[in-house]
């Protein structure tokens, strides 16, 4: 598969992702094998970077910034979310249990390919991580609160969302949902409110330019480490994820009820509960999400081998 082909179906997968709540486009760079570079390319602003931009040498920002790489990654996620949002919606609303026990597995096997990959895995690592499951689990089940929505607090929810969708682990659109934000974000975008846009934009910018560059110096200095916590909040995630829940409570967003407050359940106490529907296809997707990252990451790393060996025979 050729690269640019892989960097934009990572963006097509990161797109689909960020349209539900409660899945993060982050976890999705984190399975393709993308994170580290895509954390790198949007931490670029620097003294050099300004250098360039001063003196007008469009090409090296370019390169700088690692731009056809997030420009392809770019254009994926936008047409994944023209293409693709519509489609996800209508499975979260018609088949939730079964779109949900895919990304299940998905989550669940990054997450244990991700600690087996931690050098020398320790109790520090170990302390580190279960400190990430814990805040996952409880930004998992907080719940959405109406706060004051003028431009200021639209200035800081876009300054939030965008830190929680380049995190694993954590959706920036369900982080919207429990600010109260997100229908009025959605709104803005549907009927073209070019300030509220602009003014959450302007609050997006600021906060991954900050956020991704303090990342970056995590992932440079840190790195087992900073896995360790980003693996953690993935897993204390797979509290939203999990496939069987009812809904205690709805907001309403638009035109669709998005459940507020939901009861995690086993799969034999789900209302009229068929164990073909209710158990064995849920099961059989969890797997297949498990089966494509391992596969994937598989692939990976018999062609980083091969490669590797290329060049010591060179």
């Amino acid at each position: 598969m050729p690269k640019w082909l892989k960097i934009y179906l990572s963006g097509v997968l990161m797109g689909a992702a960020d349209v539900v709540p409660g899945v993060s486009g982050g976890t999705m760079a984190f399975i393709v094998g993308i994170y580290d570079r895509l954390i790198a390319a949007l931490s670029g602003v620097n003294a050099n970077s300004l250098k360039m931009l001063c003196k007008g040498d469009v090409k090296g920002l370019w390169r700088h910034f690692d731009g056809a790489f997030l420009l392809t990654l770019l254009l994926g996620i936008v047409t994944s979310i023209f293409a693709i949002a519509s489609l996800i919606t209508t499975l979260l609303q018609d088949y939730p249990v079964w779109l949900w026990s895919f990304f299940f597995g998905l989550i669940l096997a990054s997450a244990y390919i991700l600690i087996h990959e931690m050098q020398r895995f320790r109790l520090a690592h170990g302390a580190v991580m279960f400190i990430g499951i814990l805040l996952g689990s409880a930004l998992s089940m907080l719940v959405p609160t109406q706060v004051d929505t003028g431009l200021w607090m639209v200035f800081v929810s876009g300054m939030i969302a965008i830190c929680a969708m380049i995190l694993p682990g954590i959706s920036g659109s369900f982080i919207l949902l429990m600010m109260g934000m997100y229908g009025v974000v959605i709104s803005a975008v549907k009927d073209l409110n070019i300030v509220v846009i602009a003014v959450f934009a302007l609050g997006a910018l600021l906060g991954l330019l900050s956020f991704s560059k303090l990342l970056n110096w995590l992932l440079q200095h840190a790195k087992s480490i900073t896995l360790a916590f980003l693996t953690g909040i993935m897993m204390g995630a797979l509290v939203k994820v999990w496939p069987w829940k009812e809904a205690l409570s709805y907001i309403e967003v638009g035109h669709k009820r998005i459940p507020s407050e939901e009861h995690l359940l086993l799969p034999w106490n789900m209302a009229n509960y068929e164990w073909v529907n209710g158990l064995l296809i849920p099961c059989a997707l969890i797997l297949l999400g498990g089966a494509l990252v391992y596969g994937a990451h598989y692939i990976s790393i018999t062609k980083s081998i091969r490669s590797d060996n290329k060049v010591r025979e060179v």
